[in-house]
């Protein structure tokens, strides 16, 4: 199974789209793939309903939307394989489990090209990090699980993944500045920032603009309070 959530939510089961119609099953896959392999209570996924049904429905419609997910997964199951609906997604003691197979994580990738940027611009091997730092955030299709609707559980998902993708864009911009590419620099945050919504790029184009022909400090020193402001 492979899953992307850095944009709008996909989940393909052996090459098979894997999204079902109701916003609420939906909702409830969007829950399951932003922690893959691991339990989710079904008390939280309950919750998360809530914007759906009352409280004391709730725990119905899941079990409506786990339905709706399971025949989604047969009709993109492989007869000869192993895996079926119910291992897939299945229902472990308090909840529910995606298992994903071993399957491609865009999170998870984003994870590691950030991991290898970071270990990169500790070393002061500042192209390395560029590059690995790019890589991370060219994984960003969009706003994290956009048009997805959001509970409490998946909210704090989305903040806590786009905390991470300013930081992670902050040190790029750091590693473009130390290789001393501040044209380049101002010319890709104007591009990305035509194209998505994250407000730290478009800030990002306007102080690089400010302090263009400054020395590299100072222009770093404006990038840090920008992006620090931003995550406040």
């Amino acid at each position: 199974m492979d899953i992307e959530v850095l944009g709008g939510l996909s989940v393909r089961e052996n090459g098979l789209a894997v999204v079902p119609a109701t916003a609420a099953a939906r909702q409830v896959l969007a829950v399951l793939a932003a922690c893959p392999d691991q339990l989710v209570p079904a008390s939280v996924l309950a919750e998360e309903l809530t914007e759906h049904a009352p409280a004391e429905v709730s725990r119905s419609l899941l079990l409506t939307c786990v339905r709706q997910i399971r025949t989604l997964l047969a009709a993109a199951g492989d007869p000869a394989a192993r895996r079926t609906p119910e291992t897939v997604l299945r229902a472990v003691p308090g909840g529910y489990l995606l298992d994903t197979g071993g399957g491609r994580s865009d999170v998870h990738e984003f994870a590691r090209h950030a991991g290898a940027g970071y270990r990169a611009m500790a070393r002061g091997d500042h192209e390395t990090a560029s590059r690995r730092l790019r890589d991370a955030l060219g994984l960003w299709r969009g706003p994290a699980f956009d048009g997805i609707t959001a509970g409490p559980r998946l909210t704090a998902r989305i903040a806590g993944l786009e905390e991470t993708r300013v930081a992670v864009l902050g040190q790029w911009v750091e590693a473009q500045l130390a290789l001393g590419r501040h044209r380049e620099l101002r010319s890709e945050l104007h591009a990305a920032a035509s194209g998505r919504a994250l407000k730290a790029y478009r800030e990002l184009v306007d102080v690089l603009a400010a302090d263009f022909g400054r020395s590299p400090a100072d222009a770093t020193r404006a990038v840090r309070r920008t992006l620090l402001r931003g995550a406040a």
